[in-house]
């Protein structure tokens, strides 16, 4: 058995409501329970919410919510791992037995039925445990610095003050779509960034974290950049 988990905290503090605020005139986990559907991937698409208004706003859409998250994996703390470890001990608990599980999350206006699909497959065809969606960072990060107390700038690293950017080694971060796994993976709490998972690379205007306003108007255009008027 395949599932979609999407799990969706209420009491967003950054974005009131974020994961059923309006993106572009829609609720924007409904990209994420569209996305999935339209994969044809899963045999269940579910919310994993503790909030009552994401589980009323998630069911019109056509996700199931089979329970309410527990307290203690809906604060401020709760990581993803063991929100996903929760479910499957769910459905196992209920005689359902799963092989492969992919964590989609809420706030992905930018995900494709596709890329899950690739994603699956990719996996699929390989000893991996997780395939996950990354892009390139779009500036080599060996020459990033901080801010000092004083406000000054001091780099991370100074070896790399005199390398040229085209030497650098490219690096690679998490897009914050989805996360394909073997439910044993995830059942172990097995890390995603580790020799276990392997990438599904996305090109760098597919990918924009929302975790601030900033974040989500920019997302806003650059959707209308890249879906016109649909």
């Amino acid at each position: 058995m395949k599932l979609c988990v999407i799990p969706a905290r209420g009491g967003s503090k950054r974005i009131p409501q974020k994961n059923t605020k309006l993106f572009n005139n829609k609720p924007i986990i409904g990209y994420s329970i569209d996305a999935a559907f339209k994969s044809n991937c899963f045999d269940k698409v579910i919310v994993s919410t503790d909030d009552e208004e994401i589980a009323r706003v998630a069911e019109e859409m056509g996700a199931e919510i089979p329970f309410l998250r527990p307290d203690e994996l809906a604060n401020d703390q709760a990581t993803t791992l063991p929100v996903i470890r929760h479910t499957i001990d769910w459905f196992h608990q209920n005689g359902m037995e799963l092989e492969y599980v992919c964590c989609i999350y809420a706030t992905a206006p930018f995900i494709e039925a596709k890329f899950i699909q690739e994603a699956l497959s990719q996996l699929q065809q390989t000893d991996a445990e997780y395939c996950f969606a990354a892009t390139q960072f779009s500036f080599p990060i060996q020459r990033a610095f901080k801010l000092t107390h004083k406000g000054r700038v001091e780099m991370f690293n100074l070896d790399y003050f005199n390398t040229r950017s085209q030497d650098l080694e490219e690096a690679y971060h998490d897009a914050g779509q989805f996360c394909w796994g073997k439910a044993s993976a995830f059942l172990a709490e097995k890390m995603t960034f580790s020799e276990f998972s392997i990438p599904y690379l996305l090109p760098q205007y597919r990918v924009q974290d929302i975790d601030t306003e900033e974040d989500w108007l920019r997302a806003e255009l650059m959707y209308k950049v890249m879906h016109g008027d649909e």
